[in-house]
Parts: structure tokens; sequence; C-alpha cells
């Protein structure tokens, strides 16, 4: 990313020699991230992140139909623009948050334009049944699209065998830059595109590309060809550590499939304690949490995922692991979650 952030780039849409060079590295790019996610580059369309991905997929199918299906349990990215795109039916989840099959083949009309489902859950990291999902749609002549922000980066993902139409990924999230991702669209799929006003992305996305954050992605994803595999293992092994740690202390269990789930994210309950006590004590031990509670840190409203899935959806913690992260952070939240949880709890009882 440096070149491209020391020396301003030219317009990749002209044909002088630094609007070449910048096609050069935005179609390396494209190149880099369609082969980490087995696509044809021609089926990457740059985007400012999953988020944006996510309404563009909504919006493309519209055309369609006014109808879309999505779980309870779907981010709320999905949740809201999937509503504003038109009608929309919520299906539901179980206990661990895997999503009812059966259900969205009961919700499906002949309006509907686009089913949604995660890969993995943002919240609890449960898996969910995508292939199912995707043979379900095929079967009824319905478009798919995968919302796969928490797995990108952590499974293996092949996009042209699984059959989908759409897949959403967010590139900070697999230790690419922010404010980039990208929407993978099936080859011969047209959908109405979001952002209007040029060509750029073979106009299917209009405006500047981000040159610089678009070549952090690429470089991410040609790294993660390496060493997704030796990344997936490490991640489970300190997540399951971490389990291991959470669980020993009292009132505290585990939230969603304590299997199949993503490797680098883990959730739990925790009885007696508000989370935002919890999340401020292991803050002033130099550890950064989040609690399941929300989509967003400024949202006080219980998580509708954990409401979703039947449980206590005020009292969570989510804990996860990134690259860099190593067996010393995860011993060093050994001590100090079960302190706080205790000093809390003996602050809460008098």
């Amino acid at each position: 990313m440096v070149p491209w952030l020391r020396d301003p780039a030219g317009d990749p849409s002209r044909v002088h020699a630094e609007g070449l060079r910048a096609r050069v590295a935005v179609e390396e790019a494209r190149e880099q991230v369609a082969t980490l996610f087995g696509a044809r580059s021609r089926e990457v369309v740059f985007m400012s992140g999953a988020t944006e991905a996510i309404a563009a997929a909504c919006f493309g199918a519209a055309s369609r139909g006014t109808h879309q299906i999505f779980a309870a349990v779907e981010h709320s990215a999905v949740r809201e623009a999937a509503a504003r795109a038109g009608a929309a039916v919520i299906v539901p989840v179980d206990g661990i948050g895997r999503i009812d099959v059966d259900a969205i083949a009961r919700a499906i009309r002949p309006d509907t334009a686009l089913v949604h489902v995660q890969w993995a859950n943002h919240e609890v990291g449960t898996v969910q049944p995508v292939i199912e999902v995707i043979e379900l749609c095929r079967e009824h002549g319905v478009l798919v699209h995968i919302d796969a922000a928490q797995a990108a980066g952590r499974v293996p993902i092949d996009f042209g065998a699984l059959g989908a139409d759409l897949m959403s990924i967010s590139a900070h999230k697999l230790g690419g830059p922010p404010g980039t991702g990208a929407l993978l669209v099936r080859r011969g799929l047209r959908v109405t595109p979001l952002l209007l006003g040029g060509d750029q992305e073979r106009a299917r996305r209009a405006g500047f590309e981000n040159i610089p954050a678009i070549a952090g992605f690429g470089a991410a994803c040609a790294e993660l060809c390496e060493t997704l595999d030796a990344e997936a293992r490490a991640a489970r092994a300190l997540t399951d550590a971490v389990v291991d740690t959470a669980t020993a202390i009292a009132g505290v269990t585990q939230l969603g499939d304590a299997i199949d789930r993503a490797p680098h994210l883990v959730c739990f309950a925790v009885d007696g304690v508000e989370p935002q006590a919890v999340l401020l004590g292991l803050d002033r031990a130099g550890i950064a949490a989040h609690s399941g509670s929300a989509c967003a840190s400024e949202s006080l409203e219980p998580s509708p995922v954990l409401e979703a899935m039947g449980v206590d959806a005020h009292r969570s913690l989510r804990i996860s692991v990134g690259h860099t992260t190593t067996r010393g952070d995860v011993d060093a939240l050994a001590v100090a979650l079960p302190r706080v949880i205790h000093d809390l709890r003996a602050l809460m009882n008098g």
C-alpha cells in the first residue's frame, strides 16, 4: 500500500501512463482476491466493505421481486438492507443459532428475489448450513447471497464450487485495510448497481477506486493463499484455550455451536454481571473484548442474535483472536477474566 499512499494514484479509467499503472494494480489485486476465494477475476466487484456489498446485493436483486428472506441471526447490515429493499421474512434458528432450512423453504414465494445466509455468525461463531441453503435456492430458482464477512480468511471458500449467486467480503476482517471489500457476483448474473455515475468496476459500482486499500486487500489475500490453513488451526487452538478458561468459571457457559464454529471467535453467557463492566475490567487489564449484546457499541439494545437463540440477550462476552494474537495473550485473559468476574460479583453482592 505504501507506494500508493506516498504518490497520488492515476485514474484507472484513463489511458495515460499513470492511469494504466493504477489499472494494473487494481487488476492484480482483483486476481489475488479471486484466487483466494475460488472465483473468476471478473466476478470480483470492489466495494467499500461488506456493508456496502450487502446493500448492493439487496438492491441489485430487488428488480427481480420485492420479497427477501433472512434468518433472525443475520447481521444488522443484512436485516436492515433486506427490509428496506421490500417485504422480508425472518426465519427462526435453534438454540445454537443455526438456521432452519425447512423454514426457508416454506417462506419462499413467487416474488422472492433473494435469500440471505451468513457463513458464520458474527456473535457466537456458529457455522450455517450454507450448501443446503444454496441447493434449496437452486431448486426454487431463487438467488442466494452469502454473507462471508466472518468466514473469509478464516475457512476455505470456493465460490465457484459453491454455486452461490452473491457473496459479500470485508477486507479488514481478514487482515486487510479498512475501507474496502468485495461483492462476488456469479458469472452471467446481472444485478442493478447500487451506485451510479460512472463505469468503474465494469459499470457495476461507480466511483474512483480506493487504490491503496484495494492493493492492500489483494496483498492480504495473496498471503492467506499460503497461510490460511495454519492460521485457522492456530486460531482454533487459541479459542479452544479461551473456552477452557471461561467455562471453568462458575456461571459462565459457551453460546453457539461448540464444534462447528468459526475458528477465531467464541461467545459466553456470564451470569450475574453486566457485560459493560466485564469489558471495562478486561480493558484495564489490557484485553480488548466485546459483548455479544449489540451489533454496535453505541447501542444498548439486547442482541437480536441471542434473543433469536432463546438465551440471555443482556449478559454475554465475545472473545475473538486475530493473526497477531499469541498464547501469551490468552494466558493473560486466563488471569484477568476470573478476577474481573469475581470482583464484580463481590461488589454486586455487597
